[in-house]
């Protein structure tokens, strides 16, 4: 979680990330490897949330990462693919995720799959 957050911004700490993980992973958020030559190349963590539109607990993906020099393969689409099997299997409605509007890899892929942009994520700073 920690790799996929410091491409985005390479100079802030992301040690909080640790305690959503805490708090998050269980039985029920399942978190999928892709391993190459006994390294970890790509991973995919799935959970559920509430619709805020509609109500329903829905699939939601936390995290989807592919190491750089991984990427464009097809292991984000398999990934992707493992989610939405495991989330019609689950008889859930369907599938959320987060995405950082300056990540134009995962944009990508996500539009490709289907996925459409249901709500914006604002944030002001304040000083």
């Amino acid at each position: 979680m920690q790799k996929t957050y410091q491409e985005l911004s390479p100079k802030q700490d992301f040690s909080h990330l640790a305690l959503t993980v805490e708090q998050y992973l269980s039985r029920e958020t399942p978190l999928w490897w892709v391993e190459c030559d006994r390294a970890v190349v790509g991973c995919l963590w799935a959970g559920n949330a509430i619709d805020q539109i509609t109500g329903d607990r829905i699939a939601h993906i936390f995290l989807l990462y592919v190491t750089p020099e991984h990427r464009c393969k097809g292991i984000a689409k398999a990934l992707m693919n493992q989610v939405e099997t495991w989330a019609i299997a689950k008889r859930f409605p369907a599938i959320g995720l987060q995405v950082f509007q300056t990540n134009d890899f995962a944009l990508n892929l996500y539009n490709h799959l289907g996925y459409q942009t249901q709500s914006l994520s604002m944030v002001k700073p304040l000083k």
